[in-house]
């Protein structure tokens, strides 16, 4: 059931013995490749010491046994657009094991339900028709096994106590959710249950473990995650990203910049603005200004005059403010005819112009 090409980029060993590239410019966004058995933590942990670099964070956790996509954000400037990120739309594709019920939700846990017998009867039609009642607008309750915050606890540190709390259920969205194939049970018990392999494109805070489990209530039969790669974060897509051996091979040849994102284009997905050189300065000393210019429009996103049809007096918004360079001064609000700057990238001079 495994996709033909993803093993070599998301099973290989990483060392960690790398020695950290100080004195290099690693400041940006990097697409890495999380592997199997890491935590996000690791990730971020093995990035600084490659990089040397303190300030290091990512947007959007992945479960240790899942692998692919993660943003990994280095440098005190970059790290704080990380907010902006964190609601970009994540696709997946996933195997869901039919017949038994585990008490992560996952391969990982111990069986804890379901029904071999009755899963080795299911056809691809069974599982094509009830995947559809999933897409769209849905509420999930989040597993045990989770970072969720219940009355200001972890949920995974009551699992581990044998605690079983109560989870208000959670409204997310599934954007899309296709069958890609099926492989029917061979009537052996659990070891001939069958398998769909699915993917998945859904809003933040969507747990595709607890897609598979509801999926396999709804069958009547239980099911749990197979394997789980994340495929892509908003446009940023696992073709594209870096094993950790590649990102510390470019850290040790001092390439680390040719391989970063920009923070213009890490945030693409918002629309742009391009001020004056005298308001540009304004912004980059943290000052509202006036605007009533072209908004230029983010991948996938509108434009138009911020008087106009697409930015009405009273709408708010996120926008880029760009210098003349095209590089990110600001991250603002256009909020009715006002550039409201919320955090400033690249601070102007005292006293003189901004810092492009």
């Amino acid at each position: 059931m495994r996709e033909t090409g993803l093993t070599d980029r998301v099973g290989q060993e990483v060392r960690r013995d790398r020695r950290p590239a100080r004195g290099r410019r690693s400041e940006g966004l990097y697409v890495l490749c999380k592997p199997p058995g890491m935590t996000s933590h690791d990730v971020v942990s093995y990035v600084r010491r490659v990089t040397g670099e303190r300030r290091v964070g990512h947007a959007g956790t992945l479960d240790p046994p899942a692998a692919g996509v993660l943003l990994v954000l280095v440098g005190p400037s970059v790290t704080r657009l990380a907010e902006y990120l964190l609601d970009l739309p994540k696709t997946y594709l996933a195997e869901i094991r039919f017949g038994q019920e585990t008490d992560t939700q996952d391969h990982s846990g111990t069986v804890v339900g379901g029904s071999p017998a009755a899963a080795a009867r299911l056809a691809r039609s069974d599982v094509a028709e009830v995947l559809q009642r999933f897409e769209g607008v849905i509420k999930q309750v989040p597993p045990m096994v989770s970072a969720v915050r219940v009355d200001g606890e972890r949920l995974y540190r009551a699992a581990r106590e044998g605690r079983e709390v109560a989870r208000p259920a959670r409204t997310v969205t599934v954007h899309r959710l296709e069958l890609l194939d099926f492989v029917p049970g061979e009537g052996r018990g659990a070891a001939g249950c069958p398998a769909a392999r699915v993917r998945v494109r859904c809003s933040r805070g969507t747990y595709v473990r607890t897609l598979a489990h509801d999926l396999g209530r709804a069958l009547g039969v239980g099911a749990h995650l197979g394997f789980l790669v994340r495929e892509g974060v908003g446009g940023f897509v696992l073709e594209a990203s870096l094993t950790l051996e590649e990102f510390a091979e470019a850290a040790r040849c001092g390439d680390l910049e040719a391989v970063a994102v920009a923070p213009a284009d890490a945030l693409a997905h918002l629309p742009c603005v391009r001020p004056s050189r005298r308001d540009l300065a304004r912004v980059a000393h943290g000052e509202r200004v006036p605007w009533t210019g072209v908004v230029e429009p983010g991948a996938g996103g509108r434009t138009g005059r911020a008087a106009g049809p697409d930015g009405p007096a009273g709408r708010s918004h996120l926008v880029r403010v760009l210098g003349e360079d095209g590089n990110l001064v600001a991250v603002a609000r256009l909020d009715g005819r006002w550039l409201r700057p919320c955090k400033v990238l690249r601070p102007g001079p005292k006293g003189g112009g901004p810092g492009v």
